[in-house]
């Protein structure tokens, strides 16, 4: 698939790509395992990367043959998730992608937020470091129905930016939100983040290492 000739929604995936946040959330994950007493692999975790919380913890009781609530280990993992967003003070923006969303804004294009993460932990970065005003919609994965890989938040991205597919391009850094991508017929960027060096980004119709390189294609 080509880079579209005319770009006119670019829907941004966030953890990992507009903020920093995957160490926290493995912090949180992994307590949240030691909590309930189970080893899992990185083998294991890196499959959990890019869906949502509710559907990580689901695959788990699945593999473990675990007899516990999903929804229960969903707020505990929140509720160790929010200490770190809230104590950490080196939480930051991904280098570049703040220039990056203001050079989108400037020149108009429609921004859509795909996040798996819970609308409450988008909506705390986005207040955190106000990025409300450059986004015309934002969506959460928890909210749908299927979580990525699924292709169902970007096929909605795409109606709520009010845009062809042909016309979006997504920026994803997780395996399973390329999958989404693909699967969704959209053009999709893998950027490379460092701290999810676990990825292979293989699916990916075009691989950046840093957001530099869209000012000059955007």
């Amino acid at each position: 698939m080509k880079i579209p000739k005319e770009i006119k929604c670019v829907i941004f995936d966030m953890d990992g790509v507009i903020i920093d946040s995957e160490e926290i959330h493995k912090k949180a994950y992994y307590e949240t395992f030691d909590s309930i007493g189970v080893e899992v692999s990185d083998s294991l975790y890196k499959t959990l990367t890019g869906s949502s919380t509710r559907n990580a913890f689901q695959k788990l009781i699945t593999h473990f043959q675990l007899k516990l609530n999903p929804e229960e280990l969903v707020v505990e993992k929140r509720k160790r998730y929010v200490n770190f967003f809230e104590n950490d003070p080196t939480l930051h923006l991904v280098k570049g992608v703040e220039a990056l969303i203001q050079h989108c804004y400037q020149k108009n294009l429609t921004l859509i937020l795909a996040s798996s993460s819970a609308m409450v932990n988008i909506d705390r970065v986005f207040n955190r470091f106000k990025l409300q005003k450059f986004f015309t919609a934002k969506i959460s994965g928890a909210d749908l129905t299927a979580s990525k890989p699924h292709p169902e938040i970007f096929e909605k991205a795409a109606l709520l930016g009010n845009t062809a597919k042909e016309n979006c391009i997504i920026i994803e850094d997780s395996d399973n939100g390329i999958k989404a991508a693909n699967d969704a017929n959209i053009f999709v960027f893998g950027y490379k983040n460092p701290m999810a060096a676990d990825q292979t980004l293989k699916n990916a119709n075009f691989v950046i290492n840093d957001f530099k390189a869209l000012l000059k294609i955007i």
